[in-house]
């Protein structure tokens, strides 16, 4: 990799952000202006200016073919990797949630989730398996992977991540009983630092009578992790 003079690398930076700023007129951004929201276009273009002053003090050339509008790529990526933050559980329940006069367990397993580690920004990814006791009301399935879809398409560590999912799903439901096991493999260990390939971690949040019966938790357990 050829490395640029910080003079010259201070030249191509001022030279990428002037070509942003008239993206606007020339129509280089024009789906951003086509958004409904103004201020996501205007956090997208800050993203888009820090992930350029990133890859030049890393010693890349942002004006060459390949990398042109990568920091546009990566900023876009970034806003629905971490979409989560401008979704509400309320929102997508709404009109899912029925009166039924069920009692037994529900269980939704190996739903996939992706997420990024807070501490390093890089991806752990898996599975959880939810269960809930119902208390006269039941909700929609594809709901329960919604929920976990909006808790883990933010910055996480696996532990809050289960606990919201769980804690989401007690309040919305008021169930008798919440259970949510997460299984994920995390780059942050296999990518870098101690890197073990075939590491996995596995967290678990037991609410109401799945803590309390120890018989209504190992029925869940059983009925999970069967293959």
């Amino acid at each position: 990799m050829e490395y640029h003079h910080t003079s010259e690398m201070n030249g191509v930076v001022a030279d990428y952000f002037s070509m942003c700023n008239e993206s606007e007129r020339n129509g280089l951004c024009r789906e951003e202006k086509h958004s409904e929201d103004a201020a996501d276009s205007n956090n997208l273009c800050h993203i888009e200016k820090a992930y350029s002053t990133i890859l030049s003090e890393l010693g890349e050339d942002v004006a060459r073919e390949g990398l042109l509008r990568t920091p546009l790529r990566a900023a876009k990526a970034m806003q629905f990797l971490t979409k989560g933050y401008k979704e509400t559980t309320q929102d997508i329940l709404n009109d899912a949630i029925f009166d039924e006069n069920h009692e037994e367990m529900v269980i939704v397993k190996d739903i996939d989730l992706f997420s990024l580690c807070e501490h390093h920004l890089v991806p752990f990814y898996g599975k959880a398996h939810i269960a809930y006791l119902p208390n006269k009301k039941v909700v929609g399935l594809s709901k329960l992977a919604r929920i976990v879809e909006i808790y883990s398409r933010r910055l996480q560590v696996q532990e809050r991540l289960t606990k919201q999912i769980a804690s989401a799903i007690s309040e919305a439901l008021e169930p008798a009983g919440v259970a949510v096991v997460i299984e994920a493999a995390h780059m942050c260990m296999v990518m870098r630092g101690v890197q073990k390939m075939n590491a996995s971690t596995v967290t678990s949040v037991m609410l109401g009578r799945f803590h309390d019966d120890p018989e209504v938790r190992k029925e869940f357990l059983a009925l999970t992790m069967k293959k």
